[in-house]
């Protein structure tokens, strides 16, 4: 069995909250992923109560509890692989639900869907060094690699809103603002410090898990309306 190399274990200390290495050095940070929790059991309650036969959604209400375990990971250990625990899930239910989107809302046919995913990936994936080679001082206190999601929810939702899905491009339009300010209060973390200890990252977590919740519950809404 291999081990994992020792930088793996490196400890991160990304956030105003973290003041040494200990487990319980965020608590806000780390006890707010709860509320990932809850917007997972939100939507299985949701979910049932629909029929629960809808598959893709049950794998996005899976996906949401992941990430607030993973999350909940890399706030207490706060070591480079937890990263990987944090990161991971989020990466799988915005690609996921981007899938989602363009099949159940814009009504692309499976291979469409997919190959409009995969753009979707290279372009987020490209953005970030694009972003650092013209703009290399605004980094975004490493919010950057969110930018493109944020942007998916505006567009999908702008097509959702003018096309024949005026309910989901509503839901997704009211999940990119509050994507938008969420991100803004994770990009000002560090900068804050010295006012606020805590720092504004606990509330990258809260309102996030009201998004994700808003987005399970247009999927779910909008299949419900297909079988009626």
């Amino acid at each position: 069995m291999l081990a994992m190399p020792a930088s793996w274990f490196a400890p991160v200390d990304n956030y105003c909250e973290r003041t040494d290495p200990s487990f319980w050095s965020e608590p806000l940070n780390a006890v707010t992923n709860a509320a990932f929790l809850l917007a997972a059991v939100y939507a299985f309650v949701r979910w049932r109560r629909a029929g629960g036969r809808d598959g893709p959604v049950l794998w996005l209400i899976a996906v949401t509890a992941v990430v607030g375990i993973g999350s909940f990971l890399f706030h207490t250990v706060a070591e480079r692989w937890a990263l990987l625990a944090d990161v991971v899930p989020i990466a799988v239910f915005i690609y996921g639900y981007f899938l989602l989107a363009m099949g159940r809302y814009l009504r692309l046919g499976p291979v469409a869907a997919v190959l409009a995913t995969a753009a979707f990936v290279a372009f987020n994936m490209g953005f970030e060094p694009l972003w650092r080679h013209f703009l290399p001082h605004v980094t975004l206190n490493g919010s950057l690699g969110y930018v493109p999601a944020a942007a998916a929810l505006l567009g999908v939702g702008t097509l959702c809103l003018f096309g024949k899905e005026r309910e989901a491009g509503k839901a997704l339009l009211l999940a990119a603002a509050l994507f938008a300010l969420s991100l803004t209060f994770r990009s000002l973390d560090r900068s804050l410090c010295t006012m606020l200890p805590t720092g504004t990252h606990f509330l990258w977590h809260v309102l996030n898990a009201v998004v994700l919740a808003i987005l399970m519950d247009a999927a779910i809404a909008h299949r419900t309306k297909e079988t009626r």
